[in-house]
């Protein structure tokens, strides 16, 4: 037997595997451990996500939440750049959405009241008189089921919580599923899909609250939104039904500037909190994958890059945070510590017709993704 041919063989065969496998197959690994039980004895899986560099992004059961997400600065130093806690218990005691996925409804609906086919459905108003990310239990403080699956890309966790017929006053049994993963590229993608087997609404969002040099306030973060509107809102941060144009407003993010430029002006959009907490209209048409924003911190170098398919952003300068909660690594979070961009459809679309259907049919499916791209220059 010719063993030299039959070594070219085998060679050639090795090639073919390592060429045809996707890029990422191998890069990912995944592990789980226990992060705590409820207080009503329910545990909480978390899930720990890492690429060849490092990246690393931590999810639990509970809220199907990002607990921690390490990225590289420009030194490649890695730092955990999103607000949370430590204890299960902290997270389960105080309600500021962090990193959790919020629903079924995300943001405000007005009055906590929408109707469907005629029959009118009351919510609980636990925004004043409105409906809040989902109610007084939303999705953010359930635990949901979570596995790890394999895609193409490598190993992903996926996190599934059925809401029943009638829960927070919502119609119809509904099951969601967020499914997060890494790429070798350092991405974070998040893909939502739903089902129902009644007409009802939804508007899933992840409500991860975002410092990139993970300490100090976020007032010199340099920030771009693809959007020339917003959705004005009343005092209730209800939208008005109309959309305003932001140029020449402190709103206009069109070019990219400091957070802190204009976040302390007296426009009269500027309302509740002193500072952003504003719906963005994204300059897209159709159902692709559209560069929303992107998020620079110079002193780390830190970049982040925000892509979806959904129509919306919400900015939230954390303006609320109030010093009155210790997170992790010892953080006090102050007001304007962190900050969020929840990608979505518009607050209180059920009530308003002429902004995009948040409607789910039986029989169809919800489905929405998000992806965070990051570097450092």
């Amino acid at each position: 037997m010719d063993y030299r041919f039959l070594f070219m063989i085998v060679a050639v065969a090795f090639c073919l595997i390592a060429c045809c496998a996707p890029a990422n197959k191998g890069l990912i690994s995944v592990n789980s451990k226990l992060f705590g039980t409820t207080a009503d004895g329910k545990p909480v899986t978390l899930y720990t996500l890492v690429n060849s560099n490092g990246m690393e992004a931590q999810i639990m059961t509970y809220g199907a939440s990002l607990v921690a997400l390490k990225t590289p600065d420009k030194n490649g130093k890695l730092d955990d750049i999103i607000t949370g806690f430590d204890s299960l218990k902290q997270y389960e005691d105080v309600r500021f959405f962090f990193g959790a996925i919020v629903g079924r409804y995300g943001n405000r609906i007005g009055k906590g009241k929408f109707s469907l086919d005629g029959v009118e459905y009351t919510l609980a108003t636990n925004n004043g008189a409105n409906h809040l990310h989902g109610g007084n239990i939303g999705f953010d403080k359930v635990v949901w089921e979570g596995q790890v699956v394999e895609t193409p890309a490598g190993p992903a966790v996926k996190l599934t919580y059925v809401s029943k017929d009638g829960e927070e006053g919502y119609p119809g049994n509904l099951t969601a599923v967020v499914t997060y993963s890494i790429t070798a590229d350092n991405s974070l993608k998040i893909e939502y899909s739903a089902t129902s087997d009644k007409k009802t609404v939804v508007n899933l969002t992840n409500h991860a609250y975002y410092n990139l040099k993970n300490s100090g306030d976020i007032l010199g973060h340099v920030l771009y939104i693809n959007a020339d509107n917003t959705t004005p809102v009343d005092a209730g941060l209800i939208p008005t039904g109309e959309l305003a144009s932001v140029k020449d407003t402190p709103f206009d993010f069109t070019t990219a500037k400091a957070i802190g430029k204009d976040i302390d002006s007296q426009d009269q959009q500027m309302l509740y909190g002193g500072g952003y907490d504003h719906n963005f209209v994204l300059n897209k048409s159709g159902a692709d994958t559209t560069l929303a924003a992107t998020l620079y911190e110079p002193e780390t170098g830190r970049m982040m890059e925000i892509w979806t398919t959904e129509p919306a952003i919400q900015f939230y300068s954390g303006n609320f945070l109030d010093g009155t909660i210790t997170g992790k690594y010892g953080r006090v979070y102050e007001k304007r510590t962190s900050l969020c961009l929840e990608t979505q459809h518009y607050p209180d679309s059920p009530n308003q017709p002429e902004f995009p259907s948040t409607v789910l049919e039986p029989g169809k499916t919800y489905s929405t993704v998000t992806i965070m791209k990051f570097s450092a220059k």
